[in-house]
């Protein structure tokens, strides 16, 4: 989105009879595509290269890897649209989602590990409940009935950002300051 604010190409789509939702699915459908073939080509990697063991329901996996991406790939939409400038877009999600995910998920560093305060804020990570997903559906077996707080997490958490990001994609020209 920034980058159609930059090169005057969202001035164009103003022009047009799309709706903010439309633009906003036009942008995710793409992305949420590559994520799933990322995550079946991970899967297939991880299980013939690598001897990793798919114990639980593939299909029960891509769907939450699906709400996952949805939900992350509209944070991505909604910074976009609130920076409207490219590098800074790629800076505030750097700081808001890479860092974060990997550092507060338990993906690297265990949860328990650290110190109470963080521990909390780690509940605000959406890839930490992507990581009990994985692990408890492909190495464990676990069906996601076993699993639904974490999925309405990343439920409730795709649905605000995918709201946040329609809302906040204005279909109108900034004012012109004087």
């Amino acid at each position: 989105i920034s980058r159609e604010w930059e090169r005057g190409t969202m001035e164009t789509l103003i022009t047009t009879p799309v709706r903010g939702y439309e633009l906003v699915l036009g942008k995710l459908v793409p992305y949420l595509l590559i994520g799933l073939f990322d995550v079946a080509a991970t899967i297939t990697l991880g299980y013939f290269v690598f001897d990793v063991p798919l114990r639980g329901s593939f299909v029960e996996l891509c769907l939450v890897a699906l709400l996952f991406l949805a939900g992350t790939s509209c944070l991505g939409i909604l910074i976009s649209a609130a920076t409207r400038v490219q590098v800074l877009s790629v800076q505030v999600a750097m700081v808001v989602t890479y860092l974060p995910s990997f550092i507060l998920s338990g993906f690297i560093f265990p949860i328990k590990s650290m110190p109470v305060v963080v521990q909390a804020i780690t509940y605000l990570v959406p890839a930490r409940y992507l990581i009990v997903l994985v692990k408890g559906i492909a190495l464990k077996g676990v069906s996601v009935s076993l699993l639904w707080t974490q999925i309405v997490f990343l439920a409730v958490f795709a649905l605000f950002v995918i709201a946040g990001s329609v809302k906040k994609l204005s279909m109108r020209l900034p004012e012109a300051r004087s």
